[in-house]
């Protein structure tokens, strides 16, 4: 017979927004099961950039849209919890950076002018020079503009390994999943060899919430991936960069994001408009040939003799949107007791929370269970892409 759990919400899938509700929840005194197939985070969420973004991108043709309305208190909420006072206390959670910047390699175009115009925006960005530039374009030959946003960069890793504290001992590693039913209503999972009982279900799988949909007979809600074709970036010679470089259009011409490696070096991650469309086209030869070209248009300065590069695939999954468009902000589907749902950003993952536990307040769920979980085999943490690509 199979070994039999009982708790409060069994979630599925430990990327950034599986643990942080999970975090969220067993703060709030609800026992949890966190399953997870293969690694923490090892999928999408460490193939982010670690941006807490505050919505300024998404204003780029001089007005806020949906989007940065929805994510405009993300940084805020980040930043008190990286302080220890938030929802979450992430003080083991290594910050990057202060701030993102906006940086022009020449003169505005019209667009922009009206973005830094635009009541919408202002007092969200300022403009810096000389020793307040970032590192890497503290060079003479540097003459474009760069103003500051008040968005974090945050080490992924770092906020795993702090989200994985957190869980304690909730955490399951598990392949096998089934449905558990009674009288033909879903009261749990299989999980391997456990049967898994739990007043709600939250499917947290991101690429891997469809089949975890196949299997418990659902369609519903569909699933998109956004693909994207990402640059790594390795050498001595570079230095911390954390910069969306803007051309004439809605979308950055590229991101820069600046990691430590394990071996004292940084790595340079490079996604943005790059990343997308003709990116995800080109071959990884080309991918990294254009991403060179780029490079070496903006930044001539650096020697790129001394670096080694790769390029990463990366599927963002989402809820399926007409035309493929980039979802506004979290997205929560409830089939009682299931909640399926995607963070779609990183910096979404307190907002998807919210959504989980607005539905546990309409439905009276309150904590009642209390499992032994002692001895569950444990999902090791995700290793970063540039570990595996450029050890």
């Amino acid at each position: 017979m199979p070994s039999a759990i009982s708790t409060d919400v069994l979630i599925v899938g430990a990327g950034v927004a599986g643990l942080w509700l999970n975090a969220r929840l067993r703060r709030l005194g609800y026992s949890t099961v966190l399953v997870e197939r293969a690694s923490l985070g090892g999928e999408q969420t460490l193939k982010s950039q670690g941006i807490i973004h505050g919505g300024t991108k998404y204003a780029l043709h001089g007005a806020l849209t949906g989007a940065s309305e929805a994510i405009a208190d993300m940084p805020r909420r980040w930043r008190e919890a990286l302080a220890g006072n938030g929802e979450l206390d992430l003080r083991h959670t290594r910050l990057l950076s202060e701030a993102h910047y906006l940086w022009s390699p020449g003169t505005l175009a019209g667009n922009l002018t009206s973005f830094f115009a635009s009541k919408a925006v202002r007092g969200r960005v300022d403009q810096v020079k000389g020793e307040h530039l970032p590192p890497a374009l503290q060079d003479r030959a540097f003459k474009g503009k760069v103003y500051r946003l008040a968005e974090l960069v945050i080490d992924v890793p770092s906020l795993l390994a702090n989200l994985a504290e957190l869980a304690g001992d909730s955490l399951l590693a598990g392949e096998r999943i089934a449905p558990l039913h009674d009288d033909q209503a879903l009261v749990g999972l299989t999980v391997d060899d456990r049967e898994i009982r739990a007043q709600r279900i939250v499917l947290s799988a991101g690429g891997g919430t469809e089949d975890l949909l196949h299997a418990l007979g659902l369609s519903q809600p569909a699933q998109q991936r956004r693909p994207l074709h990402m640059v790594l970036a390795k050498g001595p010679n570079l230095k911390p960069l954390y910069a969306h470089c803007l051309g004439g259009g809605p979308k950055p011409r590229v991101t820069v994001t600046t990691h430590p490696a394990a071996d004292g070096q940084w790595v340079w991650y490079l996604g943005g408009d790059l990343a997308e469309a003709e990116g995800v086209a080109r071959e990884p030869a080309a991918q990294i040939a254009a991403a060179q070209r780029e490079i070496g248009n903006l930044l001539p300065w650096i020697d790129q003799q001394q670096i080694r590069w790769a390029t990463l695939r990366v599927d963002r999954a989402e809820p399926a949107q007409s035309g493929l468009v980039r979802p506004d902000n979290a997205f929560l589907s409830e089939q009682a007791p299931l909640l399926v749902g995607w963070p779609t950003k990183l910096a979404l993952a307190p907002d998807f929370a919210d959504r989980v536990l607005a539905t546990f307040e309409r439905d009276g769920i309150r904590p009642a269970a209390h499992p032994d979980l002692t001895d569950l085999p444990r999902p090791p943490l995700g290793v970063p892409a540039w570990e595996q690509l450029l050890p």
